[in-house]
């Protein structure tokens, strides 16, 4: 029925070329009769800095997409803060347009944001080929739990999981989402290959002494890469290092042939190769490869799941989106110190 006092107030609105827009409202204040607080009215077309528009804001928020915080306020002469409050604000509108996704194969990773096993979970549509959701508190039961809480009734149109070996995942997954399939990420278990693989080599390291110890030492990576990623003296030193050390060549061998368990399409034919694999370890004194064959065995469900030609999805995205996650934290870090030491 009335106000309580009124100001005037400039905001910031869309740039005209070069020149800045300001525009200069009247605000006012209005005494609430019911709880006895003065209250500043709202205006609708103002970003939750009532001090600029959302269209500002939302300039702001795609001009963010291509650029730096740092550079995006360089170029409006804003505060750093300003500038990441108004891209928040970009951010949490795109996220309500886009609406609650119903994914069919989703991808769970962890990342570490941290030193001292600080992690979030990761969690993209393969499908799609786009990020769902990244959050919780570590790697847990409590932290996955969040995930499907968020996702809701939709939770029930997963028919495929790609994860880990991780159990806490798993688990929730099985409970949550029973129908879903599980497959395990075959990179996951290439790197414990690898890492099987690696233990040999620091173990005939240390056994030989010498010149037959020269043909190994700063050979890790060359082990570890497949010959045809190589370069050309990249196979010569694998080519004499084969040549001197057998049992690093059984080894190496059978770290190349346990790829070919991902092209079949029958589990039986998967099964019965795997068997064969893990019976040419016999009196091969490779402990690291026996224990590799026993984790594969306990976890056999998730790695057969991929001869299903229904689940043969594109696994790269998860470990390339990742590799994004950490560049925008080393981006952040960097505008970071760069802010920190300008304010200092």
């Amino acid at each position: 029925m009335g106000w309580y006092d009124r100001r005037t107030r400039r905001i910031r609105d869309l740039p005209c070329g070069d020149a800045r827009i300001f525009l200069e409202i009247e605000m006012r204040r209005v005494l609430c009769k019911s709880c006895g607080q003065v209250k500043l009215e709202r205006l609708d077309f103002l970003a939750d800095n009532p001090f600029y528009t959302k269209r500002f804001a939302y300039y702001v928020g795609r001009r963010c997409r291509q650029a730096t915080i740092k550079d995006v306020a360089e170029e409006f002469r804003l505060h750093w803060e300003t500038i990441k409050t108004l891209e928040m604000q970009y951010m949490r509108v795109q996220l309500a347009k886009a609406g609650t996704p119903g994914p069919k194969a989703i991808g769970i990773d962890e990342i570490s944001i941290r030193k001292g096993h600080t992690y979030r979970i990761v969690v993209s549509d393969l499908l799609r080929g786009r990020p769902l959701w990244f959050g919780g508190e570590d790697r847990k039961v409590a932290s996955m739990a969040m995930f499907y809480d968020w996702l809701g009734d939709k939770t029930g149109g997963i028919r495929l999981a790609v994860m880990d070996m991780w159990k806490p995942f798993r688990n929730v997954t099985n409970e949550r989402a029973p129908q879903a399939a599980i497959l395990f990420d075959k990179f996951h278990i290439m790197r414990h290959l690898g890492k099987a693989l690696d233990e040999v080599r620091k173990s005939e390291y240390r056994r030989l002494s010498g010149h037959d110890r020269s043909y190994i030492k700063g050979q890790k990576y060359t082990l570890l890469s497949r010959r045809e990623n190589l370069t050309l003296d990249g196979r010569k030193a694998l080519k004499k290092l084969l040549a001197a050390n057998k049992r690093l060549h059984r080894a190496y061998l059978l770290k190349e042939s346990f790829g070919q368990l991902w092209d079949y399409e029958i589990e039986g034919w998967a099964r019965r190769f795997f068997d064969n694999w893990r019976a040419s370890l016999k009196w091969q004194r490779l402990k690291p490869y026996e224990k590799f064959a026993e984790m594969i065995d306990r976890h056999w469900d998730g790695i057969a799941a991929y001869c299903k030609p229904e689940n043969k999805v594109s696994l790269g995205f998860v470990e390339g989106l990742n590799n994004k996650i950490r560049v925008i934290q080393r981006r952040a870090y960097t505008t970071d110190c760069a802010t920190r030491s300008i304010c200092d």
